[in-house]
């Protein structure tokens, strides 16, 4: 009887943790990153943010959100807010630049202060793996997606999880934007 007992609760305790690694597996919180300095970037740490990761491009139509995307993140970093970006040549080689460049450009004419990762791929078969959590479904349990171009915005829980996919025509500063940032969960 206390042998049965024991492999029950045995059982249960295995199940458990199991259930909980999965389900952090299912959180961006589980990725590092080099940032667009060199340094890691632990998304651990914003744990109990929320977060809008986005492709970015210097020489693409759409350059122009970098604008409102830094008017964004100033007016709400403190709010538990942060956007993450990153550089992608992915479309049209609209992102040709070093990690040097793309810093630099971003700085002087935007002002960018909000956290660059280094240059990556967003499609593909060479898709970073944080990508890869953010566009199949069997890696972040919300639903497969396609990123169709620059400036596609995820929209991530204070869990780490997504909750929306935004297209990249939406501006950044758009009212459903706001709303998700300033909503007190």
């Amino acid at each position: 009887m206390l042998k049965k007992t024991l492999i029950t609760l045995l059982s249960i305790m295995t199940f458990t943790l199991n259930s909980q690694s999965s389900e952090a597996n299912y959180s961006i919180h589980q990725f590092k990153v080099a940032d667009i300095y060199g340094n890691i970037f632990d998304f651990s740490q914003l744990k109990g943010k929320k977060v809008m990761i986005v492709n970015t491009a210097s020489k693409c139509g759409l350059t122009y959100q970098y604008e409102a995307l830094q008017k964004l993140y100033s007016q709400y970093k403190d709010l538990n807010f942060v956007i993450i970006g990153f550089p992608s040549n992915d479309f049209l080689w609209q992102e040709p630049g070093s990690n040097d460049e793309i810093i630099d450009f971003c700085e002087q004419n935007y002002g960018v202060t909000f956290p660059m990762m280094s240059k990556i791929t967003v499609k593909g078969t060479k898709k970073h793996p944080i990508y890869q959590f953010l566009t199949e479904k069997s890696k972040n349990n919300y639903q497969d997606s396609k990123v169709t171009w620059n400036f596609q915005k995820y929209l991530i829980n204070k869990e780490g999880r997504i909750e929306k996919i935004i297209s990249p025509r939406n501006r950044p500063d758009s009212e459903e934007i706001v709303s998700w940032i300033t909503d007190v969960d």
